[in-house]
């Protein structure tokens, strides 16, 4: 019982943030990363090829800005119109120009082999939808990859950094079950690996996949 009303609390709780609360949506990422957010979502960039990218649930933008300032020519997706006006100002700011489209991975409204490479950070679960998975086969050139900032660790043994290892376990944004999320790309007619990224004290694990031969 009590388990059930926390995770519904816990589905609740995200709807909220990246929906009618999406304007606290960074500071909750700044506490909860200790300052380590956005540095952790730029371990996908030395990953992507191509120049035309997708990144999958943009959330506030900022990795559409970083995509932007390397040259690359980016576009978002993401389903809440809260974080679509979030982007739209952290664009403008920015004095960046990113074509942002409303729509879930689902059902991507562009056309077939239209981008070198696809990124998402710390999508929840619909990234392994078959769906989700389906589109990015689909929308990847031949020689494209998907990207993906899966998840997070803290090397630190200090009680702040058990604490907030503590707090990913029990919102369930804790490291996938080993071979999980792989055993999902494969059949998807994916082929991955995966590396892990440090990042001061802790470790991003990011997922790259591409079309298997």
């Amino acid at each position: 019982m009590l388990r059930t009303l926390w995770h519904r609390f816990l589905r609740l709780f995200f709807r909220l943030l990246y929906n009618e609360l999406a304007w606290t949506y960074d500071v909750v990422a700044f506490v909860v990363s200790l300052g380590r957010w956005r540095a952790w979502g730029r371990t996908t960039l030395p990953h992507l090829q191509g120049g035309r990218v997708l990144e999958l649930g943009h959330g506030p933008g900022h990795l559409l800005v970083s995509l932007e300032e390397r040259g690359l020519a980016p576009f978002g997706v993401d389903p809440s119109p809260h974080m679509g006006r979030q982007a739209k100002v952290q664009l403008l700011r920015a004095g960046a120009s990113v074509p942002l489209v409303r729509a879930r991975a689902q059902a991507l409204p562009f056309r077939a082999a239209s981008f070198e490479s696809i990124v998402a950070t710390f999508p929840t679960d619909y990234i392994i939808d078959p769906r989700t998975l389906g589109q990015v086969t689909r929308l990847l050139k031949p020689t494209g990859r998907l990207v993906v900032a899966a998840a997070t660790r803290f090397e630190g043994q200090g009680p702040l950094a058990r604490l907030l290892s503590w707090l990913y376990e029990v919102t369930g944004q804790k490291e996938p079950e080993p071979g999980a999320f792989s055993s999902q790309l494969t059949n998807a007619g994916l082929s991955c690996r995966t590396v892990w990224e440090d990042v001061d004290d802790t470790e991003v694990m990011v997922v790259i996949a591409k079309k298997a031969p």
